[in-house]
């Protein structure tokens, strides 16, 4: 069962990324555009050298860069600079710090399966 309120559903199809920005004062911000059973699809916007916290999921995300650029800074020292356009993609029990960098409020939509939360710490004996 999907726990996460969404914009979109049965009743509502579709939405701009305009009619979500104009919902939303100064960054830091998030929307979940979808929660389905399957995956949610959510909108976040951070203002440049504020980064995420570093963790990972036990299952692949991707996201794309609809503004700005942000840096993917991967474990295994891989860091992925993306500007707005690009498809940015996090491989399953793989690290990562998102950190906005440059001159401009970032957004980027991220897409991961839903009840997937963020991991700080892996258990003993993760390989």
């Amino acid at each position: 069962m999907v726990k996460f309120p969404a914009t979109l559903g049965p009743d509502l199809l579709s939405v701009s990324l305009e009619e979500i920005k104009s919902r939303h004062g100064s960054p830091p911000w998030h929307e979940r555009a979808v929660a389905c059973e399957q995956f949610m699809l959510t909108v976040i916007c951070q203002a440049p050298g504020h980064p995420n916290d570093r963790h990972f999921h036990l299952v692949d995300e991707c996201w794309y860069v609809a503004e700005g650029e942000i840096i993917w800074h991967f474990e295994g020292d891989r860091d992925v600079h993306a500007r707005a356009g690009d498809i940015v993609f996090a491989p399953s029990n793989t690290f990562h710090l998102i950190e906005p960098v440059g001159d401009e409020t970032t957004i980027r939509i991220g897409i991961v399966l839903t009840d997937e939360p963020h991991r700080v710490e892996r258990d003993e004996g993760f390989r």
